[in-house]
C-alpha cells in the first residue's frame, strides 16, 4: 500500500461520509442547543411550581403531614384544593363591619396567654392579665368553678375567651381546646397557673430574652420566696439572665456537668410553661387525653425542645415570678351528708388529699405508658437519651 492510499484510508475513518455529516452537525448545534435552554427552562418551572403548592399546602395545614393526614385528605377530593382551611385561630370576629369599623386596620395577636382561673383567683388573674395586655396577647381563660358571670366587671373580660368545665384541670382544657391547628398562629402559649405574682415579669422583655438565646421551651425563674418550689432548677439566680442547668449534691440527686436530663437540665416545671409554637404542636401529643393532672409530663417535655433539650430548655432569671402556691381547684373539704340530716355523719372529705392521690396515681400509669412506647419504639428506631 503506497503512502498516498494510506492517508486517503485514514481520511475515510476519520470521516466516512466525506464530512458531510459533520458538517450538518455543526448546523443542527446551535438548535440542540436552544432545545436543552428550552427543557432546561420548563423542567425549572415545572419543579419550581410544584414547590410552591407544597408551600401553599404547609400553610394551609403547617402540622398534618403524615399517613393519617394523606388518608383524611382523601375524604376531602370532593372540595377543591384551595377552598380546604385546615386550621382555625381564637380571634373574636364581629357579627358584622360597620363603615367606620372597615377603614380600621385589625392586628392579630400574636401570642396567646391561657389561665385555669377560678373567682376566688379574680383579683390576682386581674393583675397578671393587665400585664399581657398591652403586649397584644389573646387571653384565654379556663373556667374550672363554672362562674363566668362574676368576671365581666374587669374592662378585658369581654376581649377575652372563656370555656368552663367544673372542676378540670389546665391539661384537661388545653388538650381539648388548644389543639396545634387552633393556635398555630402564635408564637409563644403560655399555660399559666392562677396564682403568679408578676410584679417582677415583663412579658416582651421576657420574650426578647427567649428569642434570642433561642428557647423552645421556657418558664421564669421562681422568687426564692415561693410556696411549693420542688426543684432547684426553677429557682431565679439574681445576677443570670437565664440558666439550663442547677448544679446539687442532695439525696438522690446528683447533678454536675455530665448531666443530660431533668431535673438537672433540659427541665421547668408545670406552673408557668411557655411554648414555642413548634413545641407546643410535640406537648399537645405528649399531654395524655384521660390523664388530667399532669403529673409526669415535665419530665418528659424536653422531647419536645426540637432540638438538644439541654440548649432548648430553659428558666429565665431576668423575668421571674412567684408562686403563691394557693390551691382552689376542688375546694377545701366536702361532707357526703346534707347539713341537718339525722343520719350518722361520714368523715369528712378532704378533696386536696384525694387530688393527690389521684394525681400520684395518674403518675404511674404515665410512666408505665412511657416505658411502654420506648420500648416498641426500640424496635424500629432509637429514642434520645
Amino acid at each position: 500500500m503506497s503512502m498516498r492510499d494510506l492517508k486517503s484510508w485514514r481520511k475515510k475513518l476519520d470521516h466516512p461520509d466525506g464530512g458531510g455529516n459533520t458538517f450538518k452537525m455543526r448546523k443542527q448545534l446551535p438548535f440542540m442547543g436552544v432545545a436543552c435552554v428550552v427543557m432546561l427552562f420548563i423542567v425549572y418551572r415545572t419543579t419550581n411550581y410544584q414547590y410552591q403548592q407544597t408551600e401553599m399546602d404547609e400553610k394551609r395545614d403547617p402540622f398534618d403531614t403524615g399517613e393519617d393526614a394523606q388518608h383524611d385528605y382523601r375524604k376531602l377530593d370532593n372540595l377543591p384544593r384551595g377552598i380546604i382551611e385546615a386550621r382555625s385561630d381564637l380571634e373574636l370576629k364581629p357579627l358584622w363591619t360597620s363603615s367606620g369599623s372597615k377603614s380600621k386596620t385589625h392586628t392579630a395577636h400574636s401570642n396567646l396567654l391561657a389561665i385555669a382561673a377560678g373567682i376566688k383567683q379574680k383579683n390576682n388573674v386581674n393583675t397578671m392579665v393587665q400585664k399581657f395586655l398591652p403586649e397584644n396577647f389573646t387571653v384565654v381563660l379556663f373556667h374550672y368553678d363554672g362562674n363566668v358571670d362574676g368576671w365581666f366587671s374587669l374592662d378585658w373580660a369581654n376581649d377575652a375567651i372563656h370555656i368552663v368545665a367544673r372542676n378540670q384541670t389546665k391539661w384537661w382544657f388545653a388538650k381539648r381546646f388548644l389543639h396545634p391547628n387552633i393556635v398555630s398562629i402564635y408564637d409563644y402559649i403560655f399555660l399559666w397557673d392562677e396564682d403568679l405574682g408578676v410584679e417582677h415579669f415583663d412579658p416582651q422583655r421576657y420574650l426578647d430574652i427567649v428569642r434570642s438565646e433561642g428557647l423552645e421551651i421556657s418558664q421564669p425563674a421562681l422568687d426564692p420566696k415561693s410556696q411549693d418550689i420542688h426543684h432547684r432548677i426553677t429557682v431565679r439566680r439574681r445576677t443570670n439572665i437565664l440558666h439550663r442547668r442547677v448544679y446539687e449534691n442532695r439525696g438522690s440527686t446528683n447533678c454536675s456537668n455530665e448531666s443530660t436530663g431533668p431535673p438537672c437540665t433540659g427541665f421547668i416545671e408545670g406552673m408557668a410553661p411557655v411554648f414555642s409554637r413548634a413545641a407546643w404542636y410535640c406537648a399537645w401529643h405528649l399531654i395524655q387525653n384521660d390523664l388530667v393532672h399532669g403529673w409526669g409530663m415535665d419530665m418528659k417535655l424536653g422531647y419536645c425542645a426540637q432540638g438538644d433539650r439541654r440548649e432548648k430548655v430553659g428558666v429565665v432569671d431576668r423575668e421571674y415570678v412567684l408562686h403563691k402556691g394557693i390551691q382552689t381547684l376542688g375546694g377545701t373539704t366536702s361532707r357526703k351528708v346534707s347539713p341537718g340530716s339525722r343520719r350518722q355523719r361520714r368523715p369528712a372529705l378532704d378533696t386536696r388529699t384525694e387530688i393527690r392521690r389521684q394525681s400520684a396515681h395518674e403518675l404511674q400509669i404515665f410512666e408505665e405508658r412511657w416505658a411502654k412506647a420506648v420500648s416498641e419504639r426500640t424496635r424500629t428506631g432509637s429514642i434520645p437519651p
